[in-house]
């Protein structure tokens, strides 16, 4: 039987190859399409929009909605009310789904199946319930002060329209994603080394340090990242929860652009805000690089 010409085989291959190549790269053609059209053409469109304006006769570059909101003393208390918020809520979503997550991670009981449904359930109520809920629970006359009233104790400031308002309703709502990715970078933690640990006398809080916690690094910058970018675009929650006054950036800018009728500024506030959440963004990317090196 005559043999093959290497030479022929090859050239199969690489033929193969390129077709393989080709299909994929058309696969992936229409998401990146959709992505530069829906989201690339308008960021770069909203940018050179809020720069380039109309100056006497012509246009010509300018910054001033930029020095006007870093100069307006209401735009700044946003902003910075939006910081605050995003730091309290990343800071109590890793307070409260560390906890679950190692729980869940480690338990062998039933109940670990049942917390789990409870940690995750919020991910099926949208927000304009939970804002609801949450009034009718917390809000004045709700069922916390009903209970209070009820046993003779006095009632308690309600944190309804108040900057701790979306702070609770954003936690409840980001804490199903935050535990399912904290319990996800847990599983790369194996049981041998936690078991190996426990045997030469080291006690859980010296696992935790040592172990879980240098190993949950990339994980933690995960679940933070997609908070902070989860908060700033958020709406309905700020909306009906917050105050009325400082406000978050995503009603500060519906506000602008449908009430005071000023797009300009309002394309600048979500300018602004886009940069904070492609910081956290890149942050995010360097993370999961560097999680990839460090891979044997």
């Amino acid at each position: 039987m005559a043999s093959i010409p290497a030479s022929s085989t090859f050239a199969r291959r690489s033929g193969r190859n390129q077709v393989g190549g080709l299909t994929g790269l058309l696969l992936v053609a229409v998401p990146v399409l959709l992505v530069v059209w829906l989201i690339i053409y308008p960021i770069f469109a909203a940018i050179l929009s809020t720069v380039w304006l109309p100056q006497g006769d012509g246009m010509g570059f300018s910054l001033k909605s930029y020095r006007f909101f870093f100069t307006d003393a209401y735009s700044i208390a946003n902003f910075r009310l939006t910081l605050w918020t995003t730091a309290v809520t990343a800071v109590l979503l890793t307070l409260v789904g560390l906890p679950i997550a190692l729980y869940l991670r480690f338990a062998t009981s039933r109940v670990a199946g049942f917390v789990q449904a409870l940690a995750i359930f919020p991910m099926f109520v949208p927000s304009i319930i939970l804002s609801y809920a949450l009034i009718r629970t917390i809000g004045p006359n709700g069922a916390v002060d009903i209970i209070l009233n009820a046993v003779g104790l006095p009632k308690l400031p309600s944190p309804y329209l108040t900057p701790w308002g979306p702070v609770i309703g954003l936690t409840w709502d980001n804490l199903p994603l935050t535990v399912l990715m904290l319990t996800s970078g847990l599983m790369r933690i194996s049981n041998a080394s936690v078991e190996a640990a426990r045997d030469v006398g080291a006690g859980p809080l010296r696992i935790f340090a040592h172990i879980i916690l240098p190993r949950m690094g990339a994980s933690i910058a995960v679940t933070l990242s997609f908070t902070v970018l989860g908060i700033f675009s958020a709406f309905t929650l700020p909306y009906l929860l917050g105050p009325a006054s400082p406000e978050l950036m995503g009603p500060f800018m519906q506000r602008t652009f449908s009430d005071l009728l000023d797009p300009l500024n309002a394309k600048t506030q979500a300018v602004i805000s886009f940069g904070v959440c492609l910081i956290f963004g890149l942050f995010y990317v360097a993370s999961i690089a560097r999680n990839r090196q460090d891979r044997p």
